[in-house]
């Protein structure tokens, strides 16, 4: 971005988010596993004739779907209202993109079980209104009549929640999915792995049983790119199956294994993130590929004209949640702008002699809402602001910032800053 900036405070304010993204880039580096040379080819294109063909966008076009969508993933995207949990993180898989490694107490959890019953007590004696909750592992049928416990005790205490359980299938009986069935257990998620090639077949006949007990029976699993072909057929027959649908993921590198992603060949998706953040989701990074073949399965099920719902959740779309709920409502500035679209704090910042053409316009129209940054030479005020300084030849920096609490205080923190022009800057677009 610095080449397209002429300002040369501007160019230099810049010059914090590069160093920044270097030094990331450079410990996925470190990690011996290669970032790919450019960005996913023909993106746009197929992004484009998913549009025209009826495909639904959602989250500014980080969950795509056709056909029909999990309630539960309308959920994801503000995560308000949603609790997703389990009850040990053991697991008698050993997935080499597993990222269950990265997340916070996993050693203690692959011997211990929690006091989910406490738990689900403690969460309603929070008064706080519960719209969708999830059981998920490790695996949580390892674990069966706790299973059958954890649902059985929210349904008392939360009656109307959606409830959904995450599995492998493998574990799953006849026995196990009428208990569930009397939880009132709304939906559950199967994980199959091609790599079991055709052993993965008996996790179909699971699947089968369990359509006849549960309303909603799903499949989810990441898309490792190369297994397209495979993953056409799989579609073909979850869709004679008569499931409800396919939540296909953006497969990751969870930071481990790297011999295992590097003898098949994967790269980084370049660049990783849209914005830089340490993000509460531990799946790590986008793998390049996967994206590109999600997109060809939905077009897929489309052109072939299948039922079952086909939704792409992109790793953008799981951060979704935390920005939402960090920032909803907790601006701490009157010169921060809520966004309704990717959920980050605006504020718009002109610098160096652009400063003083500014203040001049905004004595003019009396705003007076607005900051002077000496350590950094910039004028930082609310992005509604912008339009008014139409006709001025200006490069306006739109930052993107973040709330969190440090030592008991809110500070907000900015993670992006982009170049935009009054005379083509949209508000609707912010």
């Amino acid at each position: 971005m610095a080449l397209d900036i002429k300002n040369p405070s501007f160019q230099e304010y810049t010059k914090i988010y590069s160093t920044i993204e270097e030094n990331f880039l450079n410990q996925v580096k470190a990690s011996e596993i290669e970032i790919s040379q450019s960005s996913e080819p023909d993106l746009e294109k197929k992004l484009w004739a998913l549009q025209q063909k009826g495909a639904t966008f959602r989250n500014e076009g980080k969950s795509i779907y056709v056909n029909w969508l999990s309630p539960a993933c309308e959920a994801c995207k503000k995560g308000v209202g949603s609790v997703t949990t389990y009850i040990s993180l053991m697991c008698h898989r050993n997935c080499y993109y597993c990222f269950n490694p990265n997340q916070e107490d996993y050693h203690h959890y692959q011997g211990h079980r929690r006091d989910y019953l406490t738990e689900i007590e403690q969460l309603y004696c929070s008064g706080q209104k519960i719209t969708h909750c999830a059981l998920t592992g490790g695996e949580p049928l390892l674990h069966k009549e706790d299973t059958i416990a954890f649902f059985r005790s929210f349904r008392e205490k939360f009656p109307s929640t959606h409830t959904r359980l995450y599995t492998s299938g493998d574990l799953l009986d006849e026995e196990i999915l009428q208990e569930l069935k009397k939880t009132g257990l709304n939906e559950i998620r199967f994980s199959i792995k091609l790599e079991d090639g055709a052993e993965y077949k008996k996790i179909l006949e699971k699947i089968s049983m369990a359509i006849e007990c549960i309303p909603d029976v799903m499949v989810e699993m990441p898309v490792i790119p190369g297994t397209l072909s495979e993953m056409k057929e799989l579609l073909l027959e979850l869709d004679k199956l008569g499931v409800s649908g396919i939540n296909l993921l953006e497969f990751c590198f969870p930071f481990s294994n790297v011999e295992e992603f590097k003898k098949r060949s994967f790269t980084i998706k370049n660049p990783p993130y849209k914005v830089l953040y340490n993000y509460w989701y531990a799946g790590g990074l986008p793998v390049s590929g996967s994206e590109t073949e999600c997109l060809d399965l939905l077009e897929f099920a489309l052109d072939n004209k299948l039922s079952l719902g086909v939704h792409y959740c992109s790793l953008e779309n799981k951060h979704t949640g935390q920005i939402y709920q960090q920032n909803h409502n907790q601006s701490i500035s009157d010169l921060t702008y809520f966004s309704p679209r990717d959920y980050f704090l605006k504020t718009a910042k002109v610098f160096g002699d652009d400063i003083s053409k500014v203040l001049k316009k905004f004595e003019k129209k009396n705003i007076t809402r607005y900051s002077i940054n000496n350590d950094h030479n910039f004028l930082e005020f609310n992005v509604k602001d912008i339009p008014k300084l139409k006709n001025m030849d200006l490069e306006i920096g739109l930052s993107s910032s973040i709330i969190e609490t440090r030592e008991g205080e809110k500070c907000l923190r900015e993670l992006m800053i982009d170049l935009v022009h009054p005379e083509t800057f949209d508000f609707k677009l912010v």
